[in-house]
């Protein structure tokens, strides 16, 4: 007896290629629903697969007979000498696989897939479909942090698999946004809560501490009328206080300048009837927790205080890490990102905000004082990062 397996896409299409290869008159020994295709073992289809024989002495040049028409067996079911017997037109297993079940191992498989990309944020020689490989590319590109684009890969997949594979780049583009979204939406966002007095910024030399501290009092001033007052504790450089006292001027608001924490101390005094008193301090190479320890020498940040740390987004990711490990007495309430406007780079922002857990006030994209100071939220940082967002 000649014994051959075939697959295919349905119980027809098999009995199609087993009467083309071994006549009208093969058994069906065996049939079974598989699973074929597919990659790295998820997101396989269902097939069926049938066992069929015929007897070697068997015609099977003879003209195969119609496909609504059942076959006609002269072999017997077994291969035994015990008496010949007919066997029934046709020998199955139930098939107990049915569109609802598919549909749950499919989504068992995705979520699957969702763990084993968290660990590592990829698969190696996994082919994904082309609009998404160009997605998840173009994150690599904004240097968003692998584990992260593990995550996002995974919800692509879900949505491209289940009900979206005619899905265009606008689409992709959205799916995206919202899981972006989804991964901020627990953190704190937004500019000046008018909770607390005190508004203090710090971080390292070059960021724009100042011009960005001008803009949000310019803010308050102007959009929220508000009554406030500046500090700074930049003594280390001329300029910087010069700078500072330009926009008090501009402003028509007060500042004092602090040396050390009796000066701070009698400044916050003197400024106890404003609605608040935006703090300014010098930036140093704060990789050296000297200059931090310095900062808490003449700014007391028991105060009714939020504070800021400013990070430009020209920097290396590393040095931004770093410098947010060397505040880690100090509490910080959101992060401020300048230099929007200077990089089309801008994944640190989400990689540092998912990895302290801390939101993000503001973004900067310019020079102009109180133009250029967008606040922040999770969906505007979703799609800056992702290139749809314009600011005028």
């Amino acid at each position: 007896m000649k014994v051959k397996k075939y697959t295919a896409s349905s119980m027809p299409e098999a009995m199609k290629l087993v009467r083309g290869e071994l006549g009208s008159d093969a058994v069906i020994l065996n049939s079974r629903v598989v699973q074929t295709g597919g990659f790295m073992g998820f997101f396989k289809k269902n097939s069926i697969e049938v066992i069929a024989a015929i007897d070697p002495d068997t015609d099977i040049s003879a003209k195969p007979a119609p496909m609504d028409s059942l076959p006609k067996f002269s072999r017997p079911a077994t291969m035994g000498d015990g008496p010949k017997k007919d066997p029934p037109a046709l020998q199955m297993k139930p098939i107990t696989e049915t569109p609802q079940n598919a549909d749950k191992n499919l989504l068992k498989e995705i979520s699957q897939l969702k763990e084993l990309l968290k660990g590592s944020g990829k698969i190696e020689g996994v082919t994904l479909p082309g609009p998404v490989s160009m997605k998840i590319q173009y994150l690599s590109d904004q240097e968003i942090d692998q584990e992260i684009i593990g995550e996002l890969t995974a919800v692509l997949l879900e949505k491209w698999y289940i009900g979206g594979a005619a899905a265009n780049g606008d689409e992709i583009n959205e799916w995206s946004a919202a899981s972006i979204e989804q991964r901020l939406s627990p953190l704190n966002f937004g500019g000046v809560s008018f909770k607390k007095k005190f508004v203090n910024v710090i971080g390292p030399t070059g960021v724009g501490k100042t011009t960005t501290l001008a803009k949000i009092a310019a803010d308050c001033v102007l959009k929220h009328q508000k009554k406030v007052a500046f500090i700074t504790t930049d003594t280390y450089r001329i300029a910087a206080i010069e700078q500072l006292k330009t926009y008090a001027k501009i402003l028509d608001v007060p500042i004092e300048v602090c040396y050390n924490m009796d000066d701070f101390k009698m400044a916050t005094d003197k400024f106890s009837d404003f609605d608040l008193v935006f703090i300014d301090t010098a930036g140093r190479n704060f990789r050296n927790q000297k200059y931090v320890n310095d900062l808490k020498d003449v700014i007391d940040f028991g105060k009714d205080m939020e504070t800021y740390l400013v990070l430009a987004l020209t920097a290396k990711q590393k040095d931004m890490e770093e410098i947010r490990k060397q505040f880690s007495l100090i509490h910080i309430d959101k992060f401020i990102f300048t230099k929007l406007d200077e990089t089309s780079v801008n994944g640190a922002m989400l990689n540092m905000a998912i990895k302290f857990s801390t939101g993000i006030a503001y973004l900067t994209n310019g020079q102009d004082v109180p133009d250029d100071l967008i606040e922040a939220n999770p969906m505007l940082v979703a799609n800056t990062i992702l290139g749809v967002s314009t600011y005028e």
